[in-house]
């Protein structure tokens, strides 16, 4: 009975002995190919770590942005694991053409091939899944941002998007992965290189089915710097909110500095759109809105500055001396030259005005008369001293600033062949004809009026900056313009009265301008005269200063004085609790 149990078991043995020979010989002979190829499919895997982007401030530490991961499916292969393109485009719900280019442009088996990008959880989660149909394939995560502010400030302060073909050549991102995102607008570019920091590399062994088995080396990322910018978020969110979806552009700074507060283009876009990976589609629309968004109204658009010039004018005439301030000029409505009639905003005329009333009402004779008497030569000249018809110097990639146009009699020989004519200068003279600004420009002549005649370069960043020049002029040209400056807001005819405030002591200058030559025919919005405003305050001590232009707008008094009114309230509530209070006990 025992030996034949005994001789069982040895029967078991031997059978399990031959099947295990069986098997052997079976992978040996029939699926050697295949296991020797799974073997041999173990390799280096280059990979790219992200590093943390910089975080971007306001002035007053408030965060502006914030890092979100963006995740991305690659395959690495070679010529022996060249995947089904038919079932991976079904997995990824790709267009298999699109899918098949990608994988053809491979070229290295050891550096993966990016297939898709900004995958939600639920796509992670298939791919995922079905990692064991499509060896070499894996789920990356790179580094992308959310833009806490949407469309508010988005000219300002860009946006991430992928490297485009013209940066590949670029030394300084050569050493970032093809698809990477980078700053690509407004202080996201213009500041990309210390904001991204340095990407880590991680160099792994995998198996056939993309798991980790060894690591060989790795470079930890180096977290890029973080950014304080000058501008206030809550001023800029004042100033956009005030504009109640007109189009415009409005820039306040500092005036003892140049820091930009606020820096407005609207119509605006939303920068997430591009952190997310925009589509073609969402680019196109983007680049045929008749509301041009992606226009920075603020540095790349330029226009008559209408009556905000005539400041230009005014000082131009004291600086040389061609009129006492005191000696008055009748204005009738119309100051007639030979068959010509240049008219006046005010229909029957000002009557006899001075310098002062001259600004405060805005009255269009007496500046032709100034005009006359000083020559377009001489306004030129005081027009260039502070900032006009040239680039204030504001870095703010990629947008080209315009340069504006301050004609003379030289400028229009050459690029017209005409003389000059007084018709000319009389137009010139209250900011019309030839004469075209930037509001960026406005700004920083605004600036200067505020300082006492320093002009600065526009700033990004905080900190004290030296002026570029000083403007030499008498303390009493400066003490005529400040004061009428004053009675524009202040005084009961003057033109900005809408913009006076219960809070603090704001001083400013209004102009229209006129967008429809004479005689000629137009309706609707783009018949409407553009509509300006700059002012500083309090108008003892400036703190700030605003330029803001108000696309076919209309009456710059009505429409954007009040805009100002806004900013700069909105700018002393926050900072100036001190002055506000001195404001407000004042029997003013």
């Amino acid at each position: 009975m025992i030996n034949h149990r005994i001789s069982i078991g040895i029967y078991i043995i031997v059978g399990l002995i031959l099947l295990i020979c069986l098997r052997l010989w079976q992978l040996q002979l029939f699926e050697g190919d295949k296991y020797k190829k799974l073997s041999e499919d173990n390799r280096l895997r280059i990979l790219k770590t992200p590093a943390a982007r910089g975080i971007i401030f306001d002035r007053n530490g408030v965060p502006l942005v914030k890092n979100i991961p963006f995740f991305s499916v690659s395959i690495i292969f070679d010529s022996r694991s060249y995947p089904d393109v038919e079932a991976l485009s079904t997995l990824l719900n790709m267009d298999r053409k699109e899918l098949q280019q990608k994988l053809d442009r491979h070229n290295s088996p050891f550096i993966p091939v990016k297939l898709k990008q900004g995958l939600d959880f639920k796509e992670i989660a298939l791919i995922e899944s079905r990692k064991s149909d499509f060896p070499g394939i894996f789920i990356e995560t790179d580094v992308s941002r959310e833009y806490l502010t949407g469309r508010v400030a988005s000219h300002i302060i860009g946006y991430l998007g992928k490297i485009n073909p013209s940066q590949l050549d670029d030394p300084e991102l050569r050493h970032l992965p093809a698809e990477a995102f980078t700053g690509q607008w407004g202080a996201e570019m213009l500041f990309d290189k210390e904001l991204r920091g340095f990407s880590g590399q991680r160099i792994i062994e995998v198996d056939a089915m993309g798991r980790e088995l060894k690591m060989f080396q790795e470079k930890s990322p180096i977290r890029g710097k973080d950014l304080k910018m000058s501008i206030d978020i809550a001023v800029q969110k004042a100033a956009e909110e005030a504009f109640g979806g007109k189009s415009g552009a409005l820039v306040a700074v500092k005036p003892d500095s140049g820091e930009i507060l606020a820096l407005v283009s609207l119509p605006s876009f939303d920068p997430n759109a591009f952190s997310r990976g925009i589509s073609s589609k969402e680019w196109n629309s983007l680049m045929t809105d008749r509301k041009k968004p992606m226009l920075n109204r603020a540095i790349q658009s330029q226009y008559p500055p209408g009556s905000i010039f005539k400041l230009i004018t005014a000082i131009a005439a004291l600086e040389e001396g061609v009129i006492d301030p005191n000696t008055k000029i009748n204005c009738t409505g119309a100051l007639h030259y030979g068959r010509w009639s240049f008219g006046c905003w005010k229909k029957g005329g000002h009557g006899a005005v001075d310098m002062h009333r001259a600004i405060v009402e805005s009255c269009d004779v007496y500046f032709y008369e100034l005009g006359k008497r000083l020559g377009i030569d001489r306004i030129h000249k005081y027009a260039l001293l502070f900032g006009l018809g040239s680039e204030t110097g504001i870095e703010f990639m990629p947008v080209k600033e315009r340069k504006g146009l301050i004609p003379n009699v030289q400028w229009k020989k050459e690029k017209i062949n005409q003389p000059w004519y007084l018709g000319d200068t009389f137009i010139s003279a209250i900011g019309q004809g030839f004469v075209s600004t930037t509001p960026i420009q406005a700004a920083m002549m605004t600036a200067a009026f505020a300082n006492g005649g320093y002009v600065y370069k526009p700033v990004l960043t905080m900190g004290n900056k030296e002026p570029i020049r000083k403007i030499n002029l008498k303390p009493e040209t400066i003490r005529i313009i400040r004061e009428a400056f004053s009675g524009v807001v202040n005084e009961p005819n003057g033109t900005a009265q809408s913009s006076r405030s219960s809070i603090i002591k704001i001083a400013g200058k209004t102009g229209t301008a006129q967008v429809v030559g004479k005689g000629k025919k137009a309706t609707g919005e783009k018949a409407q005269d553009h509509a300006w405003f700059i002012a500083y305050a309090p108008d003892d001590e400036p703190e700030i200063a605003v330029s803001v232009f108000v696309e076919h707008g209309g009456s710059g008094g009505a429409v954007a004085a009040p805009i100002a009114k806004k900013v700069i309230e909105a700018y002393f509530k926050k900072n100036g609790d001190s002055i506000t209070k001195k404001y407000k006990e004042s029997p003013d």
